[in-house]
């Protein structure tokens, strides 16, 4: 099975968007496989629409895969993610990973649209119904309790066939989603000893569902650092990660030291079940950014793709 390396961004670190496309240039003749966008509608820190970031991205490069960590469908409606995704995956030329999940409980993004809580896991598999049919080249009819469409189908159709769609959570719920409409899974706050059982639960249920999920579709991110453990920088994406997640350990949110370190973390989650990864820079500002990402693309990605990884 192929282990490939992603890099992620949740907020925006760079000073402008130059920069952002300098960076975007630097992983595209630098190996990285794919590069991954979070969601978020709104809030006070500088943070890029997903969906408009992967058009962008179906733009601007060639060579690498691109999608969302997550796009929360309980914003939005599926039928309009189901065309975007078309639209994206067909300029593309096949490169889209969509990802998609129910939308992170402690989002501010509930409060400040309004949006109720209730029901999202519910609404979400209505969605995710919608937007898997419409993929396939179904004219779908369908009322449900959140939606309800008459004759709606899309063109073109994504250039990949099947459409991958990529799902995350780990509750008994999230599992059966998983293996109801998921192509792979990826881990989010999931630490690696967490990850295994869910990693086997889900193959269990997507066979016991009549649709097996291959073994390399499944995933795990972390944020990583060249440095010392003490650098403002991780303690600033541990910070964050207590406030989401008051009750969880932060420690595993970041690796820090060398590539020893970061190779040592990837073996981890791989002898758990999983082999495609999405890395986070823990940085601020475009020296330091552009300075973590150019040391993992000269000593990490090398040693797991394969020393050809970094040729433009």
């Amino acid at each position: 099975m192929a282990v490939r390396i992603g890099l992620g961004l949740a907020d925006f670190p760079f000073s402008d968007a130059a920069a952002f496309w300098r960076w975007v240039r630097l992983c595209e003749a630098g190996g990285v496989d794919s590069l991954w966008q979070s969601d978020r509608l709104a809030g006070p820190a500088p943070f890029l629409e997903c969906m408009s970031v992967m058009a962008a991205l179906a733009g601007a490069t060639e060579r690498m895969r691109f999608g969302m960590n997550v796009l929360a469908l309980g914003f939005r409606d599926p039928l309009i993610v189901a065309k975007e995704c078309a639209t994206i995956d067909f300029l593309s030329g096949g490169r889209f990973l969509p990802g998609v999940g129910v939308g992170a409980l402690g989002s501010p993004d509930w409060r400040v649209t309004g949006t109720a809580t209730e029901g999202r896991g519910a609404r979400t598999d209505e969605a995710l119904e919608i937007i898997t049919r419409l993929w396939r080249g179904e004219t779908v009819d369908f009322e449900g309790r959140w939606f309800r469409y008459r004759g709606a189908a899309i063109l073109p159709l994504p250039a990949q066939r099947p459409m991958p769609l990529w799902l995350g959570g780990s509750a008994p719920a999230a599992i059966r989603r998983a293996a109801r409409f998921g192509d792979g899974w990826h881990a989010g706050v999931e630490s690696v000893k967490e990850v295994g059982p869910v990693v086997a639960a889900i193959k269990a249920a997507a066979v016991e569902a009549g649709r097996p999920m291959q073994d390399d579709h499944f995933g795990a991110s972390f944020a990583y650092r060249f440095g010392p453990d003490d650098h403002p920088a991780v303690e600033a994406r541990r910070a964050g990660y207590r406030k989401a997640f008051p009750t969880r350990d932060s420690h595993h949110v970041v690796v820090t030291g060398g590539a020893a370190e970061i190779l040592q973390r990837l073996k981890a989650y791989e002898a758990a079940g999983v082999t495609k990864f999405i890395l986070r820079p823990a940085a601020s500002g475009d020296a330091d950014v552009f300075d973590q990402t150019e040391r993992l693309i000269g000593e990490v990605i090398p040693a797991v793709h394969g020393p050809k990884a970094a040729a433009p």
